[in-house]
């Protein structure tokens, strides 16, 4: 599981470079890691020991070289929903399960697939998210009082409203302080920490000038313990684990993302290559063992990664120092943060949520005004008054449904015959009219993919348009790059209804097509004597046939010469003058 390639450029030089940028992340980590806990609606504390354990288990274990792990703002809502539904202990066997099926995800080498989900699913529940947690800090900003926290959006909104009475003037001042602070240290000096100045600066405010005014860490949660928790391991049966399944596979598949939108933002940082299957595995061991300690749910971090980097991390042995860092907080320190107002988080969520939102991405989609933007904002919409399991859950049926609907666009069967103008007899679609066409040999043009989205319309198409019995119909498949079970099942209906009285013959057929043909046997059905690869030996093929058993009234067939000849008197061998080829 040890990755050694991910630590080849690790040496005793890179040491010191490794340390400053694991020390200036781990310093960052800890009140994201608290924020981010109380949010979800557990301990502080509880982030704490996610972003330990966590954090040094994804680094040692994973598949990018500089993937920071830990709590992340993406899990808020699931993990808020989870913890008012279930309860905490809950929480952590969710976790633990998480951590099992993302762990298989990666042994089975599923960490591709991922890449798959559309765009606009992801920058949908990704601003749906960021609005969900920077409007559940308002609450904690104004100082409001009585609040109950709910799952739903409009309920939370609503609790907001009927508590704005209880605002307090210095707990928004505490909040105003951390703010600008977090915004404008970044400005003046680029690598110190802005969270971690805002809260200091904010929480000595509030201690010496307006003392037990606002609501701290200590008052609400009590004091965070100066150690890790033991080892609990949870009591699990399948009543559980079956009522556990559903949140536990969104935030496997949350984590997942996540981790691996992260390690890609990393390789485009440092012109590197991550693991995925590999990525998946530590992911998932680092959240089966993190519940074991009373963390939440952990994956890559995007912000914290890209921070990484640019405090010049050589190797995974940052992101190890950035938990031992965070520990040695935990040991040494762990008392002072009972002073922390809860007004000084807010901010720092605020931030994140602002910096989450992919507001310009989110802009650019919509102004695109395709089925990209109706699916990104049904499942923006979804996220914020749903839920994130519903949003997901439509916007990925919602694209494939479009997705399908513009492929089978893509299909057109259209009759087609040779242009006599042409020096090479070229055979073109425009060249079927009602006064001209062939009564002997039908010729369709088939593009697109054939699958289930279009293979009834395909079979339609060439049923309706053929109004006589004619002797061969040649289906031009060149431009068919895919065929699916059910566009076989269409082509072999065509097929048996052709070979009653004629032949069917296909020219240009791709290796795609032609592997399913092969299996489901319907290539030996049409004979392997009637695949050509050019339409032209298609053709000169079906003169043969055709003048084998007799032109019924065609003195040259070669579509130039043709005595006027009805289709219906062609086929039954009778005269008449009606119809011109």
């Amino acid at each position: 599981m040890f990755s050694e390639k991910r630590f080849h450029q690790f040496s005793l030089k890179s040491v010191p470079k490794d340390l400053l940028s694991g020390l200036i992340v781990g310093v960052i980590a800890i009140p994201l890691g608290m924020a981010f806990a109380i949010a979800s609606g557990v301990k502080p504390e509880y982030g704490i020991y996610t972003t330990i354990v966590a954090g040094i288990l994804i680094s040692l274990l994973g598949g990018s070289k500089y993937q920071i792990g830990g709590p992340t703002g993406a899990f808020i809502p699931i993990l808020f929903g989870v913890v008012v539904t279930y309860g905490y202990e809950n929480l952590l066997i969710a976790g633990f399960m998480a951590g099992v099926i993302l762990l298989l995800m990666g042994v089975l080498k599923l960490g591709t697939l991922i890449k798959y989900i559309p765009r606009p699913v992801t920058i949908g529940f990704t601003a749906g998210i960021a609005v969900t947690i920077f409007t559940g800090q308002l609450a904690s900003f104004l100082g409001l009082e009585g609040i109950k926290k709910h799952e739903e959006f409009i309920r939370n909104i609503e609790e907001i409203m009927v508590h704005l009475n209880s605002t307090n003037v210095f707990s928004i001042i505490t909040a105003l302080i951390c703010l600008i602070t977090v915004i404008f240290t970044p400005k003046i000096a680029p690598k110190v920490p802005g969270p971690l100045i805002g809260l200091i600066v904010s929480t000595l405010a509030a201690t010496l000038f307006y003392p037990s005014q606002v609501a701290t860490i200590g008052t609400a949660y009590g004091e965070i313990p100066s150690t890790l928790p033991s080892l609990h391991i949870p009591n699990l049966n399948l009543e559980q684990v079956m009522k556990l399944l559903k949140p536990a596979f969104i935030i496997a598949m949350l984590g997942g993302i996540e981790s691996l939108l992260s390690a890609v933002v990393a390789d485009g940082m440092t012109n590197s290559r991550h693991n995925s299957n590999k990525e998946l595995i530590g992911q998932g061991i680092a959240n089966m063992i993190t519940p074991l300690f009373g963390g939440i749910p952990a994956t890559g971090a995007i912000a914290r990664t890209a921070t990484n980097i640019k405090n010049g991390a050589v190797s995974p042995f940052s992101g190890i120092i950035h938990g031992i860092v965070v520990l040695i907080v935990l040991l040494f320190f762990a008392p002072y943060a009972s002073y922390i107002p809860l007004a000084s988080m807010a901010p720092i969520l605020m931030v994140v949520a602002w910096n989450m939102s992919e507001r310009k991405v989110f802009a650019h989609i919509l102004k695109t005004k395709s089925t990209d933007s109706l699916v990104l904002l049904v499942t923006f919409l979804l996220t914020v008054f749903v839920n994130l399991t519903t949003a997901v859950e439509v916007g990925l049926v919602m694209s494939a449904l479009l997705f399908t609907k513009r492929m089978s666009d893509l299909m057109v069967t259209a009759k087609a015959l040779p242009n006599q103008k042409h020096k090479n007899g070229k055979v073109e679609t425009g060249m079927v009219t009602d006064t001209h066409d062939c009564p002997q040999i039908s010729i369709f043009n088939v593009e697109g993919p054939l699958f289930f989205g279009a293979a009834e319309t395909f079979e339609k198409t060439i049923m309706s348009t053929i109004n006589y019995r004619p002797k061969i119909l040649l289906l031009r498949m060149s431009r068919v790059p895919l065929m699916d079970t059910t566009g076989e099942a269409n082509l072999s209906s065509i097929v048996h209804h052709f070979s009653k009285n004629g032949i069917v013959l296909i020219s240009g057929l791709n290796a795609q097509p032609e592997s399913v043909l092969k299996r489901t046997g319907l290539f030996q059905t049409i004979g392997g004597e009637h695949f050509f690869e050019h339409t032209g030996e298609a053709i000169q093929y079906a003169l043969e046939q055709i003048n084998k058993n007799k032109c019924l009234g065609c003195k040259h067939f070669a579509f130039r010469e043709c005595k006027k000849l009805s289709a219906t008197e062609a086929v039954e061998g009778r005269k008449g003058l009606t119809a011109t080829i």
